[in-house]
């Protein structure tokens, strides 16, 4: 994933430039220069978890010009069978998100069904192992 993260490291310098360069000839336009800057905060997220990723679990099989197919067969990771959370998510995040339309009130419940969807996605196979 190292490949992954230098890839990604370049869009985020790219639009971190094209911020800077958009804010300042476009004598601070507040729309354009917040998507851009929302753009490279999100794919500077991408890039640090690519290289954590990197990081935790070294180089895959497909790193290597002479790697085989076979040496990537085999489990990838643990996928949940079945689980409410994600869906609890999506409902809170798009309750939040009313919230910020009709009021405070409404946006707080959102918060609340989304911090519990979050907390279920985080907890929810705390119990199993490696």
């Amino acid at each position: 994933m190292k490949i992954e993260a230098f890839l990604f490291g370049g869009v985020a310098l790219f639009f971190a430039v094209t911020a800077v360069g958009y804010g300042w000839w476009s004598d601070r336009e507040p729309a354009g220069t917040t998507a851009l800057t929302v753009a490279f905060i999100m794919s500077t997220l991408v890039t640090f978890f690519l290289f954590i990723q990197y990081r935790r679990r070294g180089t895959r099989p497909e790193d290597h010009k002479d790697s085989e197919v076979y040496q990537r067969s085999g489990p990838l990771d643990f996928f949940p069978p079945r689980s409410i959370y994600p869906s609890l998510t999506a409902v809170g995040f798009a309750i939040a998100a009313l919230g910020v339309i009709y009021g405070v009130w409404v946006f707080l419940i959102g918060i609340g069904l989304l911090a519990a969807g979050v907390f279920g996605f985080v907890f929810q196979f705390q119990e199993r192992s490696g």
